[in-house]
C-alpha cells in the first residue's frame, strides 16, 4: 500500500535557532547551511565580542541593550545553537522506513502464515491462551426478553436493564431501558474480600429501587448476566473461579478460587434482592455475542483499547480434547462450536519486525516478551512508542530545540488519547494540537509548527503500523477458522467482526486503515470482495451480558 501518512519534504530542513521573536532569517542561508555574506558574520562577531567585554565591566549595560537589542538577541541565539547528530528530516525518513517497510501485503501475508504456525500448538496445549469457554451457541437474533446486565471494569460498575426485541419491524433489536453507573475509585478498589462484593450488592439494590426500572417490567426475579473484565477460571456458563484481578483490587484477598457467582449472590440473597445469576462472560465474548445478535455473520470480536484481545467462534474439534477437561458430558455431546478466548496479545514474538523503540519498551517492561502483539498495537503502548521516539528526536535531532517536554522523560507519560486528538487537528497552523500538547507537556516556550507536525507524523506512522499488524492477526485467525470449518477462502463467504475499545473505535482512521489492509490480505488469499468486515459493537459489554443469558433460555 502506498504511504497514506507522510508527504516527503521537497528540500532538506535547515536547523536554525529562532530569533527572540520566534522568526528565522533565511535571507543569507543556503540549503546546505552556508552563509553567502561572510563579511557580515565578521562584523557581527566583532560587535558581539565588544558587547560581551562591556557587559563584563558593567559599563552602561542597560543603554547598550537598548541600543543594540538585536546583537544581544543574536548572542543568545548563537549560545543556544547545538550540534545534532542528524536533521529532523533525516530522522523522520528513517522512522518512516522502519515503520512502513513491513506493511507490504506480501510481508504481512508471511507474518500471517507465521502466526498460524504459532497458533497450532496452543490449540493443542496451553492454559493461558486459546481457551474454550462454555458458550457454544450464537444468538439467532430472535431472542426476546428483559435482563439485568452487569458490567464490572477497572474503573466503573454499570447495571442496566436491557430489552431484547428480536427482529420486530420498527423496533430496535436491543435497547437499554435504564442504566446506572458507579465509579470504582481507589477507595472501592481497596475493599478487601467480601467487602467488595457487599458493595456490588448495595449498588444492585440501588439500581433495582429506581422507579424507572420498577415501572418498566413486571418480572418477579431478574435473570442477570455478568461481563467480568478480569481473569477467571470458567467452570460453567453460570460460574467461574475467582483469580487475581490486578489493577490494585483487593477483592480477591482470602477468596481466590471461590465461585464468583456465589460471591455476588450471597450478599444479594442477604438483601432479598429479586435476582439470579445466569451467565458470566468475558468482555471479548460479550462483544461477539452482542454483534452476532444484530448480524448473524459475526464470528469474531476484537477488543482494542488500553489492552487487546480477540474472541473467535470455532468448531469444537479445532481444539484438543484435553482443553475440555471437566466439561459436562452433555455439553461435549451436543456442542459443535465454541467461543474461544485467544488471548491473542501473547502471540507475535519473532514474527512482527521490531524497531529499537519497540526493543526499548520491551526491555523496560515488568513482563518482557509476555504480550508482544499487544506491545505493538494497543492504546497503552502506542503512546509509549511515540514517547521513546520523541525523546530520541529531542536528544539527537533538536526536536523542541533540544528540550524534553515536561514529564516525557518518564515512561508511559504520553497518553495515546492526546496523540489521537493531535492527529484530528487539520487546521493550517495546528493551533489546537499545539495548545493541547503545551497544556499536557509544557515547554519553556510554545513548540514550533514543525515540532508538532513531527509528533503528528510519527503518531500516524506508529498507529498505521498498529492497524496493519492488527489486520495481519485477524487474517491469521480467519485463515484458521476457514480451514477448521472445511472451507476455502472462496467459499467462506462474508464474515463480520464486532469491534470494541477506544483505539479501534475512536483513533483517527485506525479502523479504516485496518479494514484496507484486511481487504488486501483477504483478496490475496483468494477471497471475494468484502469477505471480512469490521463493525463497531456499541455498548457491547452490557448488551453481550444480556444476550449471553438469552442464549441459555430453553436449555
Amino acid at each position: 500500500m502506498p504511504s497514506l501518512l507522510l508527504k516527503r519534504l521537497k528540500s532538506r530542513r535547515v536547523s536554525l535557532i529562532p530569533e527572540a521573536n520566534g522568526s528565522v532569517d533565511f535571507n543569507h542561508i543556503t540549503t546546505d547551511g552556508t552563509n553567502r555574506c561572510w563579511y557580515k558574520q565578521l562584523m557581527i562577531d566583532f560587535w558581539q565580542g565588544l558587547l560581551a567585554a562591556l557587559e563584563r565591566i558593567a559599563m552602561l549595560p542597560s543603554l547598550l541593550h537598548a541600543v543594540l537589542p538585536s546583537l544581544s538577541s543574536r548572542k543568545r541565539g548563537r549560545d543556544a545553537l547545538r550540534t545534532y547528530d542528524r536533521t529532523m528530516d533525516d530522522l523522520l525518513r528513517e522512522i518512516q522506513c522502519l515503520l512502513e517497510a513491513p506493511l507490504q501485503s506480501t510481508k504481512l501475508l508471511t507474518m500471517s502464515a507465521s502466526l498460524q504456525a504459532q497458533f497450532a500448538p496452543k490449540l493443542q496445549s496451553s492454559d493461558i491462551c486459546m481457551l474454550p469457554s462454555y458458550n457454544d451457541k450464537l444468538p439467532s437474533g430472535l431472542e426476546k426478553g428483559t435482563y439485568l446486565a452487569l458490567d464490572v471494569g477497572g474503573s466503573t460498575f454499570r447495571i442496566a436493564l436491557v430489552e431484547l426485541n428480536g427482529r420486530q419491524p420498527g423496533a430496535k433489536n436491543m435497547r437499554i431501558v435504564t442504566m446506572k453507573s458507579y465509579r470504582i475509585d481507589e477507595k472501592v478498589r481497596q475493599r478487601s474480600g467480601n467487602e467488595f462484593f457487599e458493595w456490588m450488592a448495595d449498588k444492585i439494590q440501588q439500581a433495582l429501587a429506581d422507579p424507572q426500572l420498577q415501572n418498566s417490567t413486571s418480572t418477579l426475579s431478574f435473570p442477570m448476566g455478568l461481563a467480568w473484565s478480569f481473569p477467571v477460571e470458567q467452570t460453567s456458563i453460570r460460574s467461574a473461579n475467582l483469580l487475581d484481578m490486578g489493577k490494585g483490587f483487593r477483592a480477591t484477598e482470602g477468596l481466590l478460587g471461590q465461585d464468583l457467582s456465589e460471591l455476588i449472590m450471597v450478599p444479594c440473597r442477604k438483601r432479598n434482592l429479586p435476582v439470579h445469576m445466569d451467565s458470566i462472560i468475558n468482555d471479548s465474548s460479550a462483544t461477539l455475542l452482542s454483534r452476532a445478535y444484530e448480524d448473524p455473520s459475526t464470528r469474531f470480536a476484537v477488543i482494542l483499547g488500553t489492552g487487546f484481545n480477540i474472541s473467535v467462534h470455532l468448531p469444537v474439534s479445532s481444539l484438543a480434547t484435553t482443553k475440555y477437561k471437566g466439561y459436562p458430558k452433555k455439553w461435549l455431546d451436543e456442542a459443535t462450536h465454541v467461543l474461544v478466548n485467544t488471548e491473542c496479545s501473547m502471540f507475535g514474538k519473532e514474527i512482527f519486525p521490531t524497531t529499537r523503540w519497540d526493543d526499548q519498551l520491551n526491555d523496560a517492561h515488568v513482563r518482557p516478551d509476555f504480550q508482544p502483539f499487544e506491545h505493538m498495537i494497543s492504546g497503552r503502548y502506542i503512546g509509549e512508542i511515540v514517547r521513546l521516539i520523541i525523546v530520541e528526536a529531542v536528544c539527537t535531532a533538536g526536536l523542541f530545540s533540544g528540550e524534553i517536554p515536561a514529564q516525557l522523560a518518564e515512561p508511559y507519560t504520553l497518553d495515546t488519547g492526546t496523540l489521537a486528538a493531535m492527529e484530528m487537528d487539520n487546521s493550517k497552523h495546528l493551533t489546537n494540537a499545539t495548545a493541547l500538547f503545551q497544556s499536557k507537556h509544557p515547554l519553556s516556550k510554545p513548540p514550533m509548527y514543525n515540532d508538532i507536525q513531527f509528533v503528528r507524523q510519527v503518531s500516524q506512522l506508529v498507529s498505521h503500523r498498529a492497524a496493519a499488524f492488527l489486520a495481519t492477526g485477524i487474517h491469521a485467525l480467519w485463515a484458521l477458522r476457514t480451514e477448521t470449518e472445511g472451507l476455502t477462502p472462496t467459499s467462506a463467504g462474508q464474515m463480520s467482526i464486532g469491534c470494541n475499545g477506544s483505539v479501534i473505535e475512536k483513533y483517527p482512521f485506525f479502523r479504516e486503515l485496518c479494514q484496507s489492509h484486511l481487504d488486501e490480505l483477504a483478496a490475496a488469499s483468494g477471497a471475494g470482495p468484502n469477505a471480512i468486515s469490521l463493525e463497531i459493537a456499541v455498548e457491547s459489554a452490557i448488551f453481550g451480558a444480556a444476550v449471553a443469558v438469552s442464549c441459555l433460555e430453553g436449555q
